[in-house]
Protein backbone atom coordinates (compact mmCIF):
# COMPACT_ATOMS: atom_id res chain seq x y z
CA UNK A 1 0.00 0.00 0.00
CA UNK A 2 1.16 3.87 -0.66
CA UNK A 3 2.89 5.80 1.91
CA UNK A 4 0.52 8.79 1.21
CA UNK A 5 -2.19 6.90 1.56
CA UNK A 6 -1.44 5.36 4.58
CA UNK A 7 -0.53 8.90 6.29
CA UNK A 8 -3.64 10.56 4.82
CA UNK A 9 -6.16 7.67 5.94
CA UNK A 10 -6.56 9.54 9.31
CA UNK A 11 -7.13 12.25 7.89
CA UNK A 12 -9.61 11.28 5.56
CA UNK A 13 -11.51 9.97 8.49
CA UNK A 14 -11.41 12.79 10.38
CA UNK A 15 -12.56 15.08 7.47
CA UNK A 16 -15.37 12.76 6.82
CA UNK A 17 -16.89 13.77 9.98
CA UNK A 18 -16.33 16.75 9.91
CA UNK A 19 -17.88 17.05 6.40
CA UNK A 20 -21.18 14.69 8.11
CA UNK A 21 -21.39 17.80 10.61
CA UNK A 22 -21.84 20.08 8.32
CA UNK A 23 -23.37 18.16 5.71
CA UNK A 24 -25.98 17.64 8.64
CA UNK A 25 -26.49 21.07 9.63
CA UNK A 26 -27.04 22.59 6.22
CA UNK A 27 -29.36 19.66 5.38
CA UNK A 28 -31.17 20.74 8.90
CA UNK A 29 -31.17 24.28 8.35
CA UNK A 30 -32.61 23.93 4.81
CA UNK A 31 -35.25 21.59 5.71
CA UNK A 32 -36.71 24.08 8.91
CA UNK A 33 -36.61 26.56 6.14
CA UNK A 34 -38.52 24.64 3.50
CA UNK A 35 -40.22 21.44 4.75
CA UNK A 36 -43.58 21.17 5.75
CA UNK A 37 -42.17 20.31 9.67
CA UNK A 38 -39.28 21.56 12.20
CA UNK A 39 -37.68 17.88 11.21
CA UNK A 40 -37.47 15.80 8.30
CA UNK A 41 -39.33 12.57 8.01
CA UNK A 42 -38.53 9.51 7.82
CA UNK A 43 -39.53 7.10 5.47
CA UNK A 44 -41.35 5.11 8.38
CA UNK A 45 -43.42 8.20 9.61
CA UNK A 46 -46.97 7.84 8.90
CA UNK A 47 -47.83 10.82 9.04
CA UNK A 48 -45.98 12.13 6.40
CA UNK A 49 -46.64 12.11 2.56
CA UNK A 50 -45.05 10.06 -0.08
CA UNK A 51 -43.88 13.59 -1.75
CA UNK A 52 -42.41 15.60 1.86
CA UNK A 53 -40.18 11.73 2.13
CA UNK A 54 -38.78 11.66 -1.67
CA UNK A 55 -38.64 15.42 -0.84
CA UNK A 56 -36.43 15.34 1.88
CA UNK A 57 -34.29 12.32 0.82
CA UNK A 58 -33.25 14.12 -2.69
CA UNK A 59 -32.14 17.26 -0.53
CA UNK A 60 -30.16 15.44 2.02
CA UNK A 61 -28.73 13.19 -0.74
CA UNK A 62 -27.83 16.22 -2.36
CA UNK A 63 -26.55 18.24 0.26
CA UNK A 64 -24.28 15.10 1.67
CA UNK A 65 -22.93 14.47 -1.79
CA UNK A 66 -21.78 18.49 -2.54
CA UNK A 67 -20.54 18.13 0.97
CA UNK A 68 -18.65 14.91 1.21
CA UNK A 69 -16.56 16.00 -2.57
CA UNK A 70 -15.97 19.32 -1.14
CA UNK A 71 -14.52 18.37 1.56
CA UNK A 72 -12.79 15.43 0.43
CA UNK A 73 -11.28 17.62 -2.60
CA UNK A 74 -10.36 20.29 0.56
CA UNK A 75 -8.61 17.80 2.53
CA UNK A 76 -6.58 16.18 -0.07
CA UNK A 77 -5.85 19.88 -1.41
CA UNK A 78 -4.21 20.39 1.88
CA UNK A 79 -2.44 17.56 2.03
CA UNK A 80 -0.74 18.36 -0.70
CA UNK A 81 0.30 21.74 0.34
CA UNK A 82 1.57 20.11 3.30
CA UNK A 83 3.09 16.98 2.00
CA UNK A 84 3.64 18.11 -1.59
CA UNK A 85 2.18 14.55 -2.21
CA UNK A 86 -1.34 14.02 -3.59
CA UNK A 87 -2.77 10.80 -1.05
CA UNK A 88 -3.27 8.18 -4.01
CA UNK A 89 0.30 9.20 -6.10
Amino acid sequence: MNVNKIMYRPIGILVGVLGGVLATSAFDKLWGAVGPGDEAPDATDKQATWGQVLLAATIQGAIFGVVRAAVDRAGATGYRKVTGEWPDD
